[in-house]
């Protein structure tokens, strides 16, 4: 059988061959990390994450840490509103490029997203404000101060180090009127429990960390998973909060 010809445009001339002409070669552009803040940004709020302005994202990049600003439609923003900050002052905030829009503040969950950059050496700190680890956190310490406890599940697998045959705690920390109040609570927290990347605010939502963006993402969702997993086993009767296991 004779083989197809192809259209004479789509042939090219090589040392008197006839040759199909090489396809296109399709060039994938990288984000830089303010789109990539603003791309996880809308990600995050059709998951719930971070709706009425709640919630924040920093990552750490090659010019200084990211941050998304405070009190805005996290969904709406843009790489000019993006705040860049020194990444090697971290015991306050050092700004080196302010959003364009001058009446942008910056994040309230600075202080927060710094104790994770500081003590963990963490390259991302997301904080959401998800419904399902503020309810998993009122089952497991009504008080608004205790653990959240978990093991048996096969999404533990998919936080740092852990597996899904070992118990697993989550720090809760109480909420406070303002968001930088909770940076001490916060260290204590990360102190007491530096084997997961994690804590929870009673009330109010997480905050979540890792060494790249990737592992930070990947961590919240694995947690909110998780956190689901608990209110919908207690809704059916099953969950067993003093040992974090289905009955």
């Amino acid at each position: 059988m004779a083989a197809p010809r192809l259209p004479a445009a789509e042939l090219v001339d090589y040392q008197g061959w006839r040759r199909p002409r090489p396809a296109p070669v399709t060039v994938v552009q990288i984000p830089d990390t303010a789109a990539l803040v603003c791309e996880l940004c809308r990600q995050f709020y059709a998951l719930g994450w971070v709706s009425g302005t709640g919630g924040g994202i920093s990552i750490r990049g090659d010019e200084g840490i990211f941050v998304a600003p405070s009190g805005v439609q996290k969904e709406r923003i843009v790489p000019a509103d993006v705040f860049v900050l020194d990444k090697h002052v971290l015991d306050r905030p050092v700004i080196t490029r302010a959003a364009a829009d001058t009446s942008l503040r910056l994040s309230e969950c600075q202080p927060l997203f710094w104790n994770a950059y500081r003590l963990r050496d963490a390259g991302a700190v997301l904080h959401s404000h998800s419904l399902w680890p503020v309810l998993a956190a009122r089952l497991a310490a009504p008080s608004g101060r205790g653990v959240l406890r978990l093991h048996g599940f096969e999404m533990l697998k998919g936080l740092r180090g852990k597996g899904n045959t070992e118990v697993v705690e989550f720090p809760i920390i109480a909420n406070t009127p303002h968001e930088a109040e909770l940076t001490e609570s916060m260290v204590s927290a990360m102190s007491e429990h530096n084997d997961v990347d994690a804590v929870i605010v009673a009330g109010h939502g997480l905050y979540v960390w890792g060494r790249s963006w990737i592992e930070a993402k990947t961590q919240a969702e694995c947690i909110d998973w998780l956190a689901r997993a608990v209110v919908e086993y207690h809704r059916a009767g099953v969950w067993a909060a003093a040992t974090g296991e289905v009955r």
